[in-house]
């Protein structure tokens, strides 16, 4: 009993003035054959979107001035054109023959409609392709390619500007490269539609409040691949004239490796991917120059250490010389005084007597050559060691200053920082930020993160009047 009324259609009631209501199935169907039985007709327009794959169909889109038709060829049809695949490629002006058709759809797949092409054949270069080079052309002999080139851009920058869509994949990828770098700068994001005719405008009027207000160092303009017609908004010629004038390093990072536009001409850099672009603002990897810096320090205090030591060794070895010096000479004195009173003889003993007078003479005058000249060494080995000393202290302190300065520099990027001075980072069930007050109603509960620790916190609802 209950299959039977299953399989009987419901009685619905309909809007007054309007016949049906039809199930949808049997309506697409009728739409679709009340389409193919429309007159065949000849298109011409730009191919933009080409997409042939293994698939039995080959994808594109014709555009002109205005406006755009989406269109399908049987593969069968496209290969029976003779055409290499490389033929119908983006910005190519074509001739399509053909007519309008619909794929209904099903459960599992959605609607779609195309004009199915029958027959084509190439026209020439397209006027899209056409106006960007003249656009190119023209920049260039304005000289606006090189003002971005000779900005010098921070290998560390503390505030980096991000121009993207708020949602789009881009921003995780290029949060990501900055992850692995180990950067813990501030981002002031900037975010602006990526593609359609309200994206130029807001791109540019994000540029210039970064560049004007927010105190970065660098900006970045990054965005996923697509097709020429998809990133024309970053061909526009104010955006390029804006990024070209902008006193603040501007990488670009929009499309694939095979993307071009007008901007990757007119920025300091242009990079193939968000990632590559992370990689380009942040110029090292903060946490391999840290470990660096800290062996560096270590190696300068164990030199100076080592150098300090052997300088005393051998200034103790050259002060010794001068005494070891004056004993000798005075050894041999004493040796010769004890041969004279040895003599015998007094005519003998006269002789020995004026001899040793002499002796004592001659020996006394180098006693006190030597004398000094050692005093003289002395005061050399003095002076040298003062100098030694000095220049050993200087050394010292300047490493001792560069190394601070590093350390300081690099305790910057540290977010606790930010938080030891009394901001506080609220936190998702997942551990992702907070970004807005509709975030944080629309989580309900979340964590405080401080300077002390972690906080549960809640969203207190307000009660009825």
């Amino acid at each position: 009993m209950s299959e039977s009324v299953r399989s009987q259609p419901r009685e619905t009631a309909g809007v007054p003035g309007y016949p049906g209501p039809y199930a949808v199935g049997r309506y697409a169907t009728r739409l679709r054959e009340w389409m193919r039985e429309r007159a065949r007709v000849c298109l011409i327009g730009e191919v933009t979107g080409v997409r042939i794959g293994a698939g039995p169909n080959v994808y594109f889109e014709l555009r002109d001035a205005d406006g755009a038709m989406p269109c399908a060829m049987w593969r069968n049809d496209f290969d029976r054109l003779g055409l290499r695949a490389d033929e119908l490629r983006d910005g190519v002006e074509v001739v399509a023959a053909g007519g309008p058709d619909f794929y209904p759809g099903s459960a599992s797949a959605s609607p779609r409609f195309a004009f199915r092409v029958q027959d084509l054949r190439l026209a020439g270069e397209g006027d899209l392709l056409a106006r960007l080079a003249r656009l190119r052309r023209q920049l260039q002999s304005e000289g606006l390619f090189e003002p971005q080139k000779e900005l010098a851009r921070p290998v560390l920058p503390r505030r980096i500007g991000v121009v993207t869509a708020e949602q789009g994949a881009a921003r995780r990828d290029f949060l990501a490269g900055l992850e692995r770098r180990s950067w813990r700068g501030t981002i002031v994001w900037g975010y602006a539609p990526v593609q359609d005719r309200r994206a130029a405008p807001a791109i540019a009027g994000a540029i210039r409040d970064l560049a004007a207000y927010a105190r970065v160092e660098t900006i970045v303009v990054t965005r996923g691949g697509g097709s020429i017609a998809d990133l024309w908004a970053f061909c526009d010629e104010t955006l390029c004239r804006t990024v070209a004038l902008t006193p603040v390093p501007v990488i670009s990072a929009v499309g694939h490796d095979v993307d071009r536009t007008l901007i990757d001409d007119v920025a300091a850099l242009c990079c193939s991917t968000p990632t590559h672009a992370a990689e380009a603002a942040v110029g090292i990897d903060c946490a391999a120059a840290e470990r660096a810096l800290r062996v560096a320090a270590a190696g300068i205090d164990v030199s100076g250490r080592r150098a300090v030591v052997t300088r005393a060794r051998e200034l103790a070895g050259r002060s010794r010389a001068p005494r070891e010096h004056l004993a000798r000479h005075r050894g041999r004195l004493h040796q010769l005084a004890r041969e004279l009173r040895a003599a015998t003889g007094r005519g003998r003993a006269t002789r020995l007597d004026y001899q040793r007078r002499i002796a004592v003479a001659v020996m006394g005058r180098k006693a006190d050559a030597a004398r000094a000249q050692a005093a003289r060494q002395a005061t050399g080995l003095a002076t040298r060691a003062a100098a030694l000393d000095r220049a050993v202290r200087g050394a010292a302190e300047r490493r001792h200053q560069w190394v601070g300065r590093s350390a300081a520099a690099l305790r910057a990027h540290d977010p606790e920082r930010t938080l030891e001075r009394g901001y506080a980072l609220a936190l998702d069930g997942v551990g992702e930020p907070l970004t807005g007050t509709e975030a944080v109603r629309a989580a309900g509960s979340f964590d405080l993160r401080m300077a002390g620790g972690t906080v549960p916190a809640r969203v207190a609802e307000k009660e009825d009047a």
